[in-house]
C-alpha cells in the first residue's frame, strides 16, 4: 500500500536545525542520562533533556525538506521500522521531520531530536554531506526508535565513517542464495552502515549469473552446487533488479568472478576453456585448487573479455572483482600474465579491479585494490606497489568461521572466531607498515560451504555482522568490548523482531 506524508502547517525555521531553537519550547542543555545503545558507536551524543517523550505513531515531513529529498526517502516508514497502519493521515504527527543537505563530509550526518510540549510533540532534524549521509541519520533514527519502544529521547547526534568501504560479502557460489535472500541482507546491512555488498558469483561448484554470450555458463555450470540438489542463478534481469534496490539503500553491489582457479564451472561449460578440450565433470566438493583457465589460450581471452563486458554493463558501480586466490593450478609466470592482462581489461571498461591479496604479487598497477585475507606478505607489497587495500583478514573476519568447536555449522581452519574475537582487533595493526591511509575498507566474506538456508545465514552472520558493522565505522580509540557487549545485547530484541535467528553468544547478556 503506498503511504502518503503530510506536511506539518508550520515551517521550521533554518535556524532552529542543529543547535538553534527556541529555548521557551524546548529544553536544550546537556542532561545526565545513560548513552544511547547505538550500533556503530557515534562520535559523538549528547542528550538535551531529561522529559519523557510519547511514542511515535506518526511521522510527516516537514515542509523545511526538499522535495527531492522526500522523492529520495520516499519508503521512510519502512526505513524508520514504523508499519504502515501507524503512519499519519494528517499534519498532526507525533513526529516532524526535516531532512537537509549541509557542508558535511560526504557520508556524515546531524541528528537533532527536540522535545517539545514536555515532549507530546517531536521534532527530529536530519543533515548529511550528502543523501548517503541523510540515509545513515536515519538509522540511527530507527535504532533509537526500536531501542526505546517507539519513543525518542531528546539529544544530538555527530557522526562520520572511519573507512569509505564497509562491506560484507556472500558467496552464492557454492551454495545459492536468491533474490529474495539478497534483498533480505542488504536491508540488514544497511541498518548497521554498511555501504558494499560483495557478491561471489562464480566457482568451482556453480557458476550464478547469466552471460547472454556464454549461456552454457547457467545452462551447465549453474546446475550444481555443494552437496548436490540442484544450484541456480540470477538472470540479469534479477542481478539488475538487486543492483537498483541496494542503490535504495545506498549499497554498491560489487560482482566477483573467481579467475584463474576457483572455475570448474565455466570448465565444465565449455571444453575449450581447457588446455586439453576436454570438459571436466560438474563438482559438487569442498576442495580447492584443482581447476585453472588455459592460459594464452585465444578463446580464453575471449572468454574473460566478454564475460567482464557484460558484467560491467549490468554493474553501475565503481568495481569488478576478479578473484585471483587459489591458483594452484596455474603455473606461476601464467597466473602473473594472466592477472596482468585481466587488470587491464577491467580498468579498459572504466572499473577499478579487486583481487584476493594473491593479485598483489602479479600487479603492481597502484589501481589495483588487493583484499588481505591470508598473507602479511601480499599485504605489505601492496603497500610498496602505492594500492590501498581491504582488510578481511581470516581470523576475525570470515563469517563462515565457527564460534567454537560446539557450533552446528562452519569451518574452522583460520580458526574459532568469537563474537569477541571479530570485534577487538585493530585492521591498522595487522600487517607491518600497513595504517589507516593504506586501508579501503574492511570487508566480511560468508564462504557457504556449510551455510544452505536463511537460519544458517542468519546463524553465522549474526552476530559477528554487528561487529563487523563497527569496526568499519567507528574509531579505535573509542571502542571497548564491555561497552560493545553491553550495546550489543539491546539488539536483540530488535533483531528477533526482524526475524533474524541469530546466535546468542554466552560473551553477551542478551535482553
Amino acid at each position: 500500500m503506498q503511504t502518503h506524508y503530510l506536511l506539518t502547517l508550520a515551517a521550521l525555521l533554518a535556524a532552529m536545525f542543529l543547535g538553534s531553537c527556541d529555548q521557551s519550547r524546548a529544553d536544550t542543555h546537556a542532561v545526565d542520562a545513560p548513552p544511547q545503545a547505538i550500533i556503530p558507536l557515534t562520535a559523538q551524543q549528547t542528550f538535551t533533556s531529561a522529559s519523557k517523550p510519547a511514542k511515535i505513531s506518526q511521522v510527516a515531513f516537514s515542509p523545511s525538506t526538499a522535495t527531492s529529498l522526500q522523492e529520495q526517502f520516499a519508503d521512510l516508514p519502512t526505513l524508520l521500522g514504523l508499519a504502515s497502519e501507524r503512519q499519519g493521515t494528517d499534519a498532526h504527527a507525533d513526529l516532524q521531520l526535516t531532512l537537509q543537505l549541509a557542508e558535511l563530509p560526504d557520508e556524515a550526518y546531524e541528528l537533532e531530536v527536540l522535545h517539545l510540549d514536555g515532549g507530546n510533540a517531536i521534532q527530529a532534524h536530519v543533515a548529511g554531506g550528502s543523501e548517503a549521509g541523510v540515509f545513515y541519520g536515519l538509522q540511527t533514527l530507527r535504532q533509537l526508535l526500536d531501542l526505546n519502544g517507539g519513543a525518542l529521547p531528546a539529544l544530538k547526534v555527530s557522526d562520520a565513517p572511519r573507512y569509505a568501504y564497509r562491506g560484507m560479502m556472500l558467496d552464492i557460489a557454492r551454495h545459492f542464495h536468491g533474490p529474495a535472500e539478497i534483498r533480505r541482507l542488504i536491508d540488514l546491512m544497511s541498518q548497521y552502515k554498511l555501504n558494499v555488498l560483495h557478491l561471489h558469483l562464480a566457482d568451482d561448484q556453480g557458476w550464478r549469473i547469466e552471460i547472454k554470450s556464454w549461456p552454457e555458463l547457467t545452462r551447465r555450470g549453474a546446475s550444481t552446487q555443494v552437496g548436490g540438489g540442484g544450484g541456480g542463478f540470477l538472470t540479469q534481469q534479477e542481478y539488475s533488479d538487486l543492483v537498483a534496490y541496494a542503490k535504495t539503500r545506498h549499497i554498491t553491489i560489487v560482482p566477483e568472478i573467481d579467475m584463474p582457479g576457483h572455475t570448474n564451472a565455466a570448465l565444465a561449460s565449455y571444453p575449450e576453456l581447457n588446455c586439453d578440450g576436454q570438459a571436466p565433470a560438474p563438482y559438487e566438493g569442498t576442495e580447492v585448487g584443482f581447476s585453472s583457465l588455459c592460459i594464452g589460450k585465444p578463446i580464453t581471452q575471449k572468454f574473460v573479455r566478454e564475460v567482464l563486458t557484460e558484467l560491467a554493463g549490468l554493474t553501475p558501480g565503481p568495481y569488478l572483482h576478479i578473484g585471483g586466490d587459489e591458483s594452484h593450478a596455474t603455473d606461476s609466470l601464467d597466473y602473473r600474465d594472466f592477472m596482468q592482462e585481466t587488470v587491464e581489461v577491467v580498468r579498459s571498461l572504466g572499473k577499478t579491479p579487486i583481487g584476493w591479496d594473491e593479485i598483489a604479487q602479479a600487479s603492481a598497477d597502484p589501481a589495483v585494490v588487493p583484499q588481505y585475507w591470508a598473507s602479511a606478505e601480499n599485504a605489505a607489497q601492496a603497500v610498496a606497489n602505492g594500492q590501498r587495500v581491504i582488510m578481511s583478514p581470516a581470523a576475525h573476519a570470515y563469517l563462515d568461521m565457527q564460534y567454537d568447536s560446539t557450533s552446528r555449522i562452519g569451518l574452522h581452519w583460520a580458526g574459532y572466531t568469537t563474537v569477541q574475537d571479530a570485534y577487538s582487533y585493530a585492521p591498522d595493526s595487522l600487517v607491518a607498515g600497513l595504517t589507516d591511509q593504506h586501508i579501503l575498507g574492511l570487508e566480511a566474506p560468508l564462504w557457504t560451504e556449510t551455510v544452505a538456508t536463511r537460519a544458517d545465514i542468519d546463524y553465522l552472520v549474526f552476530p559477528r555482522l554487528l561487529a563487523h558493522a563497527e569496526l568499519c565505522w567507528s574509531t579505535g580509540a573509542a571502542r571497548h568490548w564491555p561497552d560493545f557487549a553491553g550495546r550489543l545485547a539491546k539488539h536483540g530484541p530488535r533483531l528477533r523482531a526482524e526475524g533474524v535467528g541469530f546466535y546468542e553468544s554466552e560473551e553477551v547478556d542478551w535482553q
